[in-house]
């Protein structure tokens, strides 16, 4: 018997990606369920938050569809079934139940299963004689799942041109074939032109003193060391690289070549747990304790900046004088205090940019004068504004709306290097 799922609307309150995890399998959904969604999408809450975002996902993939195509059900996407919405043909709308026993009336060769978190409603329908089965999935909604990678993987070397314009590619994405890559840049008349990639790995260039563990890392340094680059955003996991990567690539442009002027450092002050309340100091001195990975990754540079000093990478004394050196050409700024700025020559970077909404993200970018180069830095998923999810969020917004500008690029990296704990955390939790 062909089997088909009944979704109630407690699955979609706690994973609203739930419409998209079960593969090739069709979905029902009651209008039980999209009044359910109606009720609780009010307030601040996290079911408020998963139940407007079920509500947009099912409004994307309506736009522009017939309502008499919808009885031949919604396409959810490539490689997965199709959407049917249950009708009441009674004034009042049926419950998740009574729909699950009028489908199953209705469709005597087809097995229902009711997939519901409420466990009483699990067990109605179980004594209704329903097959019911609870819903587990904690995925998150990650970052390809809304977003191109800025990687495109070819099939052959031998006709990149072509194969860019058949996977839609853009200036400044990359084409991968085996462990070579190559970067879209933009003619003077306009046309794509593959270009190889630098290589970043320990047999090529390094990047104050630091190499890419991985190709991905390559791709991201190749972007971040390319003035004709304005814009950048990386995205991807704890782990990935990416403010390290950015502080080196910043580094070497402000101290070694004098590109920018200086390096501004800043981000969404959003506390994962309860507020600590005030903080004493200047405004930098109030950024500090919001700015733990910039410490953390100027530790880790400092060795490279006391071998250039010639103090040996070994020395205390060589990496707190660095340090230092490095800290003095590296400002910590509020976003609060942002409009207004015009930003000349400086190498700026946003970090956590997921907890940023679409108007502070445009105010933030705005701020850019002659010379600067912004890298934004985010994981949406790990959002931690209340109102915020990851299609509203501003990282999303920017991504989407500078792809296709030829001095913007973006990238999504996935494989971890921090450490062997970290990159399985990401991947199962």
């Amino acid at each position: 018997m062909r089997q088909v799922y009944l979704l109630d609307t407690s699955v979609l309150l706690h994973d609203p990606a739930a419409l998209f995890r079960f593969a090739e399998q069709d979905l029902y959904l009651p209008l039980a369920v999209l009044h359910g969604l109606d009720a609780a999408r009010h307030g601040n809450s996290e079911e408020a938050r998963n139940a407007l975002q079920a509500a947009r996902f099912l409004d994307e993939r309506l736009a522009g569809v017939a309502p008499q195509d919808l009885e031949r059900g919604l396409r959810l996407g490539e490689g997965l079934g199709r959407l049917y919405f249950l009708s009441a043909d009674a004034p009042e709308t049926p419950s998740v139940l009574q729909a699950a026993q009028a489908l199953a009336h209705s469709h005597p060769d087809v097995q229902i299963t009711v997939v519901a978190r409420d466990i009483n409603l699990r067990i109605q329908a179980n004594a209704l004689g329903l097959h019911a089965t609870d819903h587990e999935s904690e995925a998150p909604l990650d970052d390809p799942d809304l977003l191109a990678t800025g990687m495109h993987n070819v099939d052959s070397a031998t006709d990149l041109t072509r194969a860019a314009t058949t996977q839609g590619a853009l200036a400044n994405e990359f084409l991968l074939h085996g462990n070579q890559g190559w970067r879209l840049t933009l003619t003077q008349s306009g046309d794509l032109t593959p270009e190889p990639v630098i290589d970043y790995s320990s047999a090529g260039e390094s990047v104050w003193g630091i190499h890419a563990r991985n190709h991905q890392q390559t791709l991201a340094l190749n972007l971040l060391m390319d003035p004709e680059v304005d814009l950048v955003t990386l995205l991807g996991p704890a782990g990935t690289g990416k403010t390290l990567l950015t502080l080196a690539a910043g580094l070497a442009q402000t101290l070694e070549t004098s590109t920018y002027d200086e390096i501004l450092m800043t981000r969404a002050t959003v506390a994962i747990g309860e507020d600590i309340g005030y903080l004493p100091g200047s405004e930098e001195e109030k950024m500090t304790p919001w700015m733990g990975a910039l410490m953390d990754n100027l530790e880790i540079l400092s060795a490279p900046a006391a071998g250039a000093m010639g103090a040996g990478s070994g020395s205390r004394w060589g990496q707190a004088a660095s340090q230092d050196l490095l800290q003095s050409r590296i400002r910590v700024r509020s976003l609060n205090f942002m409009r207004g700025r015009t930003l000349l020559n400086r190498f700026m970077v946003l970090d956590e940019a997921q907890n940023l909404t679409p108007q502070q993200m445009r105010t933030l970018i705005t701020r850019a004068g002659p010379g600067t180069k912004i890298v934004c830095l985010g994981n949406v998923a790990q959002i931690d504004t209340p109102w915020l999810t990851p299609t509203t969020s501003g990282l999303t917004y920017l991504v989407r709306r500078f792809r296709d500008w030829p001095h913007s690029g973006h990238l999504t990296l996935t494989r971890g290097e921090r450490s062997r704990l970290a990159a399985h955390a990401s991947d199962i939790l």
